[in-house]
């Protein structure tokens, strides 16, 4: 039995555990700067092997939501660095997620009121961002009609990707994880059923669609070195209109064993399946999945495989077991558990998060929560 609770060498960054805290956006940024409180939070949950920031946008562009701090100014980096530099004073490890949208914005956030970009002009059907009302305040709008970039520009989004990666590693930041999920730009790329393009970045074939995702890692790498470089991918997700393809397994084989070929730090998968799936079809899904990580996990060498969604320590334990990953990914229990990684030591038991507070507001519910005091 492997041991959770040990010390873990991720491509020569040794983290306390493998036990990784996973991205959870808290809007709680008023300037899009990260502050004193949002430091309180992350270093409350040090005690992580490894933290990943909530998504940073990389560009105005790619902001979906007020009030998330950024990392394409100076004042953002230095927020970060404040972030950084105390989460590291209690023993902590911090990659920051590397954030665009596409097409899942409202014009209210974009400069000039301009249109959100993605690899196509459809909108995402039901999706939601946080920006400005028709009133003026600031609420859940429905995201607005996008203008797919053209071919020439997708150079320009990948360098700000690269020009965010190096802000984070002045910020202080460990590392960095690049958003690949969640129905956000890169699977806009990603699903031939929403990139309806017809140049190179066509999705009509493996290697088109894997195109726009490779030139992104590969520029991150360049600037700052493939150890400090992780991605977050969602296979058979559907976050934000992002449709089930027949190619899905064909197309995360691949870029896992790419992402292996270059030999980043790490590959970290979001499990959505019970987003969208009743218990009765859960099981298929959990079992597609389980024969993915194991196709992946035997193509990426060194490079370290995360699971996070729904994520138990049981579940954990066996999947670590079983071969399938090498970290395991808790999300929503870090929220009102910021000792978490003790209480499953312990096996203390864990406070249940008010969901009412998860986004927007001050202290109470982000950085209230009182550790476990053992009787």
């Amino acid at each position: 039995m492997i041991d959770l609770f040990a010390p873990y060498a991720l491509k020569g960054l040794t983290l306390t555990n493998r036990f990784v805290m996973a991205p959870m956006t808290r809007s709680r940024a008023p300037e899009d700067i990260a502050t004193e409180q949002i430091a309180l939070h992350y270093t409350q949950r040090g005690t992580a092997g490894l933290i990943v920031s909530e998504g940073t946008p990389i560009s105005r562009e790619g902001q979906g939501y007020l009030f998330n701090p950024g990392i394409f100014t100076s004042a953002q980096i230095k927020g970060w660095k404040l972030v950084t530099d105390s989460v590291r004073s209690v023993g902590g490890r911090m990659f920051a997620q590397l954030w665009h949208v596409g097409r899942v914005s409202h014009t209210s956030i974009q400069d000039n009121g301009k249109a959100p970009v993605s690899s196509t002009d459809k909108p995402a059907q039901g999706a939601i961002a946080f920006g400005y009302t028709e009133n003026g305040e600031p609420g859940f709008v429905a995201t607005s009609t996008p203008r797919a970039l053209e071919t020439d520009e997708v150079a320009r989004v990948v360098e700000d990707f690269a020009q965010a990666a190096a802000n984070a590693v002045a910020a202080g930041f460990d590392g960095v994880e690049i958003h690949g999920a969640n129905g956000y730009l890169i699977e806009q790329f990603l699903n031939p059923l929403v990139n309806d393009r017809t140049d190179r970045y066509s999705a009509k074939t493996l290697e088109d669609r894997l195109r726009f995702v490779f030139e992104v890692v590969d520029a991150v790498v360049a600037r700052i070195g493939a150890n400090r470089v992780g991605i977050r991918i969602s296979p058979y997700g559907q976050l934000f209109d992002m449709p089930i393809y027949p190619q899905i397994d064909e197309t995360y084989s691949a870029l896992c064993a790419g992402m292996g070929e270059r030999g980043i730090a790490y590959v970290h998968v979001m499990d959505q399946t019970h987003f969208f799936l009743a218990a009765e079809g859960s099981d298929k899904q959990e079992q597609a999945l389980r024969e993915l990580l194991k196709h992946c996990k035997s193509q990426l060498g060194d490079t370290a495989l995360i699971l996070a969604g729904d994520m138990t320590l049981e579940r954990a334990q066996d999947l670590l077991d079983a071969g399938l990953i090498d970290l395991a990914g808790f999300g929503q229990p870090f929220i009102a558990n910021p000792d978490l990684v003790a209480r499953l030591k312990n096996g203390w038991p864990l406070t249940a998060p008010d969901r009412d507070t998860y986004y927007g507001g001050g202290t109470k519910g982000y950085v209230d929560y009182p550790p476990y005091e053992p009787a």
